[in-house]
């Protein structure tokens, strides 16, 4: 197998500008370079978390831990990792429902194309050219689907760097940014990591509704919206239903305050993550209606549609329940009878709030 040199030479700096050139080509608004070698320390603060029980029902997250925990733990051949961002900042305050009995508030990663897609497509263009250029370089591509832990290589590569949210923050794309990488056995002249720039500001930590955060830069998944509503198919708890709200895909809260964000800009974001219209203030005695044939032809191309109808319904009927809107109880009512039993008591919790409703 032969590896590509250092970019000391000439012929390898300039494919590592190329390259930087090409990701920007395909819609990457960050690209940065870094070693392939384990970091302890990062592998360390992962077996740490698992440990707590901080990732939930996520068992991969555990079962695969021991690759997960760096790049030659996965791959023993790579040497450079390739870390790629695709912005999707907003065009509209993400919190601007807030309160809202009427709608519904959907995270902002999930308005557009689903960005498992776009950032795969892009990913695989990137490799297909540096394999043209370099035919015996070897590669292989990840988007948020294995055991890659995208955020701290991506601090590794310069991107930006994890803030007290645990997501990555970046000077110029603030807390809205798609995260993709490559490992290749081709040698690239590292980027300096970049430096944390949280300093003392806690306004993420505050923002969290249901405490998430037992510490800065680490979060407890059983606790978190974003969990609780996508990855967790089970009832809710109770004692986080109030402060889901009108959530019923995801949550931003944390992200949207990041002071970052003020230098976010949405030209940078990339064109399928422009906000579908009917996502942007959906309305709950809508969605409720949804039967599942309905649902898959609502979200197609969505990233909501892999968590399925039952899933979604069970997250509105919370949010129907929040609203104390009582013209929702006729079609809260129906859905006690429906035929999943998460989604049957959900309507049986909902329907309580709604017919208590002074």
């Amino acid at each position: 197998m032969r590896i590509l040199t250092m970019v000391s030479d000439t012929n390898a700096t300039t494919l590592q500008q190329r390259l930087r050139d090409k990701a920007r080509e395909l819609g990457f608004a960050a690209i940065g370079f870094a070693p392939a070698e384990d970091d302890p320390v990062r592998a360390e603060r992962l077996h740490e978390w698992i440990e707590a029980g901080y990732h939930g029902d996520m068992q991969w997250m555990a079962d695969r831990a021991d690759v997960r925990q760096g790049p030659q733990s996965m791959w023993p051949v790579a040497r450079s990792v390739i870390a790629l961002g695709m912005s999707y900042a907003p065009d509209v305050d993400p919190l601007a429902l807030e309160g809202d009995p009427e709608k519904a508030r959907i995270s902002v990663y999930a308005q557009g194309r689903d960005y498992h897609d776009v950032v795969k497509k892009a990913l695989k263009a990137l490799a297909r050219w540096l394999v043209e250029q370099a035919p015996e370089t070897e590669l292989k591509v990840f988007v948020d689907t294995a055991p890659v832990m995208e955020k701290p290589l991506g601090e590794a590569a310069g991107l930006g760097w994890q803030g007290k949210h645990t997501n990555l923050v970046s000077r110029e794309h603030g807390s809205w940014l798609f995260l993709g990488a490559i490992y290749t056995t081709a040698e690239f002249e590292p980027d300096e990591p970049h430096s944390n720039r949280c300093g003392s500001c806690q306004a993420c930590q505050d923002a969290c509704p249901t405490d998430a955060f037992p510490s800065p830069y680490r979060l407890d998944a059983r606790r978190c919206i974003s969990y609780l509503t996508i990855e967790y198919a089970g009832p809710i708890p109770e004692e986080f239903r109030e402060a889901i709200g009108n959530r019923i895909y995801g949550c931003d809260d944390c992200l949207a305050v990041c002071p970052w964000n003020k230098f976010a800009e949405t030209a940078a974001r990339h064109k399928a993550f422009t906000a579908r219209e009917e996502l942007v203030e959906p309305i709950v005695a809508d969605l409720l209606t949804l039967d599942d044939a309905a649902f898959r032809a609502k979200f197609s191309g969505s990233p909501i549609k892999r968590i399925g109808r039952n899933r979604f319904v069970r997250n509105c009927l919370i949010a129907a329940g929040n609203s104390g809107n009582s013209a929702l109880t006729q079609q809260v009512r129906a859905l006690t009878g429906d035929g999943d039993p998460v989604v049957a008591e959900a309507a049986r919790w909902a329907l309580g709030k709604l017919t208590s409703v002074p």
